[in-house]
């Protein structure tokens, strides 16, 4: 281990609020939570910081932007109680949503670009031709409108579901992101969206403000990182791991 700042001087818990711009209960309740190790106690029962406190709330609020408030105090909780393993999964689980995340950006985008517009002159169809132009079964279209993907008309005299061009469009984005392998729910809330934007061009300016959030939270990453490791470089050593007492 690196620097022990444990024996530094010693904080008031209104310095180390006044330094991050929080509020003296913050830094108790940090404390109560487990983000912050434990404080000394005066004599009259006071709480006593150090600057080894002061990296862990550095640490800390670097890691929440990236993160999530969530996760960041499982983070800080574990490295706490000296569970650094259990720390660096929760990260390394982070990272591998923010990929995750990524790749379904890149399959809605793929999945629009594939959007030709439906010639107007098409008119409206069927379930049955357009089940087989998607190459699925008519269930499965039928399944889609359950699940709130589609939402054609039903014709007043005979019943039977009329797919528009705008119906047809949503059901090939459907199709285009269950062949990627996402769920249902997981579509729903983007055809909800194209709905809302009165289409697919509209939706360019949310795809780059999703880039450049998925960007901000990869460099929030980066950040917090960088905190952490600073603070596990200060953390007095586990028992058994002081020079001299490893086992060969």
């Amino acid at each position: 281990m690196g620097r022990n700042l444990q024996n530094g001087a010693r904080l008031r818990p209104v310095d180390l609020a006044r330094g991050h711009g929080l509020s003296t209960q913050a830094i108790r309740n940090y404390e109560d939570a487990g983000i912050l190790p434990a404080a000394d106690r005066t004599p009259h029962g006071y709480r006593t910081y150090t600057p080894l406190h002061a990296q862990a709330l550095r640490a800390f609020l670097a890691l929440v932007p990236g993160h999530g408030h969530r996760t960041a105090t499982s983070i800080m909780q574990a490295v706490n109680r000296g569970a650094t393993e259990d720390a660096l999964r929760l990260i390394d689980e982070s990272h591998a949503q923010l990929l995750d995340d990524r790749r379904t950006l890149q399959a809605v985008e793929a999945a629009l670009r594939d959007l030709a517009p439906v010639p107007q002159e098409r008119g409206d169809t069927f379930v049955g031709p357009l089940a087989r132009r998607l190459g699925i079964r008519p269930a499965t279209l039928r399944k889609w409108e359950r699940a709130g993907l589609v939402r054609p008309r039903r014709d007043p005299q005979t019943g039977y579901r009329i797919y528009s061009a705008a119906d047809v469009r949503d059901a090939r984005l459907a199709h285009q992101l269950r062949r990627g392998g996402y769920l249902l729910e997981q579509i729903a809330p983007l055809i909800a969206q194209v709905h809302s934007a009165g289409g697919v061009a509209p939706l360019e300016s949310t795809l780059r403000d999703w880039h450049a959030r998925l960007s901000a939270r990869s460099r929030a990453m980066l950040t917090g990182a960088a905190a952490l490791d600073a603070y596990l470089d200060c953390r007095p050593a586990p028992p058994g791991d002081e020079p001299g007492t490893r086992s060969p």
